[in-house]
């Protein structure tokens, strides 16, 4: 067993900050020897509050994740969140993310398994994991079977969400690579004024969980100042952290592989 990396910021915040973190992660997932996709939404479209930060200009931002994607040789992930969009940002990344709140809608799904690229649903909050079985048959119908599911946790009351990790074992029988989202997982949504919190001490627990389990996948959102995040500031990895937690993570995979 091993398994990959899907990190970076939140969002393409300013010209500099994706450039760094992409260059860290770049050297410690090598060092480590972990495939590496690097993640960042060229917008947010699901913002909670209307003055939430939503990105830069889209034009400057995709040509940011191409540039990434060119100056250290990695693939690329964005959020697209309407079926307009699909075809235009496939052009400049390698992988379409459908967000947890959009893993229903079918003409989405479609429109994103026919860009050819590959495509990763996330699990809505109301979702159980067998359900997933009919998200990736949308994308399956493209003849697009490039796909992967990944579990972001299932809501609880209102303002928390709880992970439920035999949702892991459950999803990888619908036959698709399983991700988990290590850092949406402990989002506590819509806490204060419209703004969603988060716990991100749990993060290194998540992802040690994720792997135990038998994820292939996880998926980080870091910064190297959360504390000044535009977005997601409370629910992201401090970036100096990142290396210790996967290199834990790397230790239970290769324990479990022991035993195979």
């Amino acid at each position: 067993m091993s398994f990959f990396l899907i990190a970076g910021p939140c969002v393409i915040e300013d010209e500099e900050m994706p450039f760094l973190v992409a260059d860290k992660l770049k050297k410690i997932t090598e060092k480590l020897d972990i495939p590496f996709i690097f993640k960042a939404s060229y917008k947010k479209a699901n913002r909670t509050g209307l003055k939430s930060f939503t990105g830069i200009d889209e034009n400057k931002a995709l040509n940011i994740l191409s540039e990434i994607r060119k100056r250290y040789n990695v693939p690329v992930i964005t959020d697209i969140h309407e079926s307009c969009e699909a075809e235009r940002i496939a052009q400049y990344v390698d992988y379409l993310q459908i967000p947890a709140f959009l893993c229903r809608q079918t003409a989405l799904l479609k429109a994103a398994g026919r860009t050819g690229k590959g495509v990763n649903i996330k699990k809505g909050q109301f979702l159980s994991p067998e359900a997933m079985r009919f998200a990736a048959e949308k994308v399956a119908i493209t003849g697009n079977n490039n796909i992967w599911l990944t579990e972001r946790g299932t809501t609880f009351g209102y303002n928390s969400l709880v992970v439920d990790f035999t949702s892991v074992p459950k999803m990888k029988k619908i036959g698709y690579p399983v991700v988990v989202d290590c850092t949406h997982s402990i989002q506590r949504p819509n806490l204060i004024k419209g703004i969603t919190g988060g716990d991100s001490e749990m993060i290194e627990t998540i992802c040690l969980l994720a792997i135990a389990s038998g994820a292939d996948g996880l998926f980080i959102e870091t910064h190297p100042d959360t504390d000044n995040a535009k977005c997601d500031a409370t629910s992201m990895l401090k970036l100096h952290k990142i290396e210790a937690i996967l290199t834990k993570c790397k230790a239970i995979a290769e324990t479990i592989n022991s035993f195979e």
